[in-house]
């Protein structure tokens, strides 16, 4: 699957609303991302952070299937989206 970038910041952007009406997981990504409650405000428009929100809700499988669950998606498409976003392309280690 190959999402637009424009694709990918909705889909982010609907991942992070979903993480900040989450009081549980909402502090976990706080604390591993070092954001602040305004960034999720303030930087909700930036692809890097979008970026990050999908970085983290990628970290645990439970979390992709909930959020995709939640929002009726494909469970791959937040790993669509985040290599449709800045930093997203796949490593090449050869």
């Amino acid at each position: 699957m190959s999402l637009s970038r424009d694709a990918a910041e909705a889909i982010a952007l609907r991942c992070l609303a979903r993480l900040a009406g989450n009081d549980d997981l909402l502090p976990v990504f706080l604390g591993a991302t070092g954001a602040g409650g305004l960034d999720l405000r303030d930087r909700a428009q930036e692809p890097e952070f979008l970026g990050s929100v999908l970085d983290f809700v990628l970290m645990d499988d439970a979390w992709v299937m909930a959020f995709c669950t939640a929002e009726g998606l494909e469970n791959t498409t937040p790993m669509a989206a985040r290599a449709a976003l800045p930093g997203g392309a796949a490593m090449h280690w050869t």
